[in-house]
């Protein structure tokens, strides 16, 4: 469950960035022979913690991927990013999908598998360690990995939870 405090309002004074993640061709048999369509799951992010995703049908690939980043804008959420990677580990379940993510050291790079990697390299996350168990659908991952990041907590926010300093918060 995404929490509503980690939500973005407004589109208009961010630079998104969309990445189409996954493709799906479906057909539909009718007495007229076969009719096909395309589904397409995109994400769309500023590379600097806000993020979103969108799924889009339509009769043409082009328009499936602009359906789905209209809705990726009406979806967007503001991830924590601690020195370009997250500042804890944290794992999610959506689906069948189950993923698990680790804060990396610097020079590390994004360790993800590709519908994962999407989502964390439109976060600007530059340096994870991430696995992904149980389904390999693009979609439950967007999703599950989506929510990981929504529940992170930075530092910040821990600091002022607990009344202390942020540099508390890092020695324990």
């Amino acid at each position: 469950m995404v929490r509503k405090n980690n939500r973005v309002k407004s589109t208009n004074d961010l630079e998104l960035k969309d990445r189409l993640v996954a493709i799906n061709r479906v057909t539909k048999v009718t007495k007229g022979g076969r009719a096909f369509s395309f589904a397409a799951i995109v994400v769309v992010g500023n590379e600097d913690g806000v993020i979103g995703w969108g799924l889009g049908k339509a009769n043409e690939v082009t328009a499936a991927i602009a359906k789905g980043v209209e809705a990726a804008k009406k979806n967007l959420v503001r991830v924590p990013v601690h020195n370009g990677t997250i500042p804890h580990e944290q794992s999610a379940k959506f689906g069948g999908s189950r993923i698990f993510l680790k804060p990396a050291s610097e020079g590390t790079g994004v360790k993800a598998g590709g519908a994962m990697r999407a989502v964390l390299e439109s976060a600007g996350i530059k340096d994870v360690l991430a696995k992904s168990k149980g389904s390999s659908n693009p979609h439950n991952l967007v999703k599950a990995t989506i929510e990981a990041l929504s529940e992170m907590r930075s530092p910040q926010e821990i600091a002022k939870n607990r009344g202390i300093s942020v540099e508390k918060v890092f020695k324990g």
